[in-house]
């Protein structure tokens, strides 16, 4: 029986959460931050601009577990604006966002307000500066993940998203994993679902 591998990757700003492109445009892969196995998958994806905790697999069962509705995924969000606790309970309670050409009704979901901006480093493309208006920061945990949900979700609520950091995938966090860095681990203790 093949043994599977799995891997915690912090991707970075400006990665696709790919291994083949084939635009005209040179773009950074994840296969440049690691030499990983045929067959490695990443298990839900982060867009381009989206940083964090990325889990993957060689295991397509491992994969459709980590993706179902039971795994929490936690974000950390800095918004163009003061976010209000208005905006926060709209978020909450599951906001309309455009979806394949139609309308979507994300679910309720966990959101709060963050009082101290988290300690991550400079991205390597500056958000913007002050002059451009006050920013804060928010944490978004679903446990759905449709195209780009969490950064339609603040706008929906009026608070665009200038970063999206995922920090948590059900039980397994991004901690002090560097961007760009990757460990393997024997598995994923993302819940006990399963």
């Amino acid at each position: 029986m093949k043994e599977h591998r799995h891997f915690i990757v912090h991707k970075p700003f400006g990665y696709l959460t790919q291994f083949i492109y084939n635009g005209k445009r040179k773009q950074k892969l994840l296969g440049e931050l690691f030499d990983f196995p045929e067959g490695t998958m990443a298990i839900g994806r982060l867009d381009k601009n989206s940083e964090g905790l990325l889990l993957m697999t060689t295991n397509g069962i491992v994969s459709a577990q980590v993706r179902s509705k039971k795994v929490e995924k936690e974000y950390y969000v800095q918004v163009d604006g003061i976010i209000d606790e208005a905006a926060i309970t709209q978020l909450k309670n599951g906001v309309e966002i455009g979806l394949d050409g139609g309308k979507y009704m994300t679910l309720p979901c966990q959101a709060k307000k963050l009082d101290t901006p988290p300690d991550f480093p400079t991205r390597t493309m500056k958000i913007r500066d002050d002059r451009h208006g006050p920013t804060s920061w928010a944490s978004v945990t679903i446990t759905e993940g449709k195209f780009k949900q969490v950064r339609k979700m603040t706008a929906a609520v009026g608070f665009p998203t200038l970063r999206l950091v995922r920090v948590r995938v059900g039980k397994v966090c991004l901690n002090d994993l560097k961007a760009g860095e990757v460990i393997e681990v024997d598995r994923f203790d993302v819940t006990d679902v399963g």
